[in-house]
């Protein structure tokens, strides 16, 4: 079985990546994904659960997070927190954030080791940390945001907050190639898509999630991002329709200018990070919504809008950044860019080797847990 699953992987990448040295590239993979595995076979899960934040307004099960940017305001101690755009609040309940970003990078590497190697114990240790978030009542997150980045002293949650949640698309990823498992119960599965069907309704019905859905930036991406990837596993056409729709007419035109710049995001302080990010978002929309019928890489608006025009623009800064024409990040800037997923994904639409190539040298897995929760696709083997 191992043989076999290596082989199609080869030809996966090999049919993928054009005139990429396919073998390195695979070996590559195997050997980060396999040392990945291997420790996360000793994790337990761990969810919103575990950790009761006494500033949450919410209930046990309920995700809960702080604003980002908010501080304390130092002419009003003990008043409400005023913010500092880019500057995170190192003090903010982080725990429940953690746990899922832990997950979301425990289930995935999981999965793509069982499926390079058919091996039964990743696909169970997988499968056991699904369970705990989204089937047993005990420990399993509501699937609603209702107390997500929360601001002491002026809200107890906010649309904003839907943010947190794109962690979960490439746990959706791993649910879908994870099915097709021996391991996996028809109860497992069915627990799994209810969750993430229910998650879904309200990202696409409460007023938090119409909120973020029309914030603009790269969260309104984002939240195309998010409902695009749950809709793909629950097999939601009309969802999925929407997105698309909602991407074409808003997103897209909304966010970009005729130079293929994220307007919205160089005025950030930290424009060179969120221009990535919401890079990531855009290529990851593309990649789920792209059909035979329709292909998304190659959409323009009459103005001439595209991702085509965006990706002209950022690949010289991720290949220099010192050549970026905007302020420098006020945090992080040096540790940019790391290997994200737009430049394999755009490296593929496009035939670009030039993107496939300098993706390859970029560095994988940071550490940092403001990366970690910037570039949320880790583990490519799951979406060729």
């Amino acid at each position: 079985m191992k043989i076999i699953f290596n082989i199609i992987l080869v030809f996966q990448l090999s049919h993928c990546f054009g005139q990429i040295n396919y073998n390195e590239l695979v070996g590559l993979e195997k050997t980060r994904i396999l040392s990945q595995a291997k420790k996360y076979l000793k994790e337990k899960p761990v969810t919103v659960t575990s950790y009761i934040c006494e500033r949450s307004q919410g209930g046990s099960h309920d995700f809960y997070s702080e604003g980002d940017y908010w501080w304390p305001d130092p002419s009003n101690p003990e008043g409400p927190y005023i913010r500092r755009d880019g500057e995170s609040n190192p003090n903010n309940f982080l725990a429940h954030r953690i746990a899922m970003r832990n997950m979301s990078v425990w289930v995935p590497s999981l999965v793509a080791a069982y499926k390079i190697t058919g091996k039964r114990k990743y696909a169970l240790k997988a499968i056991e940390h699904l369970d705990v978030w989204f089937i047993n009542e005990e420990t399993k997150m509501n699937p609603s945001l209702l107390f997500a980045q929360a601001i002491k002293g002026r809200v107890s949650g906010r649309g904003i907050g839907i943010i947190d949640t794109i962690h979960l698309i490439e746990v959706a990823k791993a649910i879908e190639d994870l099915k097709e498992s021996q391991f996996v119960s028809a109860d497992n599965y069915e627990g799994w898509l209810t969750w993430f069907e229910e998650y879904t309704k309200w990202l696409t019905t409460h007023q938090y999630g119409i909120d973020e859905r029309d914030h603009g930036n790269n969260h309104s991406a984002w939240w195309v991002a998010q409902v695009a990837a749950f809709s793909t596993l629950t097999g939601d056409k009309k969802n999925l329709n929407f997105c698309k729709e909602f991407f074409k007419h808003t997103v897209l035109p909304d966010q970009i200018d005729n130079e293929g710049i994220f307007k919205d995001e160089i005025t950030r302080t930290k424009p060179y990070s969120y221009s990535l990010f919401n890079l990531e978002a855009f290529a990851l929309i593309c990649k789920l919504l792209s059909t035979n019928e329709e292909n998304l890489w190659n959409y323009a608006t009459k103005e001439g809008k595209s991702l085509k025009i965006v990706f002209d623009f950022m690949f010289p800064f991720i290949v220099d950044k010192t050549k970026w024409p905007y302020p420098p990040d006020i945090a992080y800037f040096e540790k940019l860019p790391v290997r994200g997923s737009a430049l394999l994904f755009g490296g593929i639409a496009y035939n670009k080797s030039k993107y496939l190539e300098i993706w390859k040298t970029l560095k994988s897995d940071p550490k940092e847990q403001e990366l970690i929760r910037t570039f949320v696709i880790r583990q490519p083997i799951l979406w060729l």
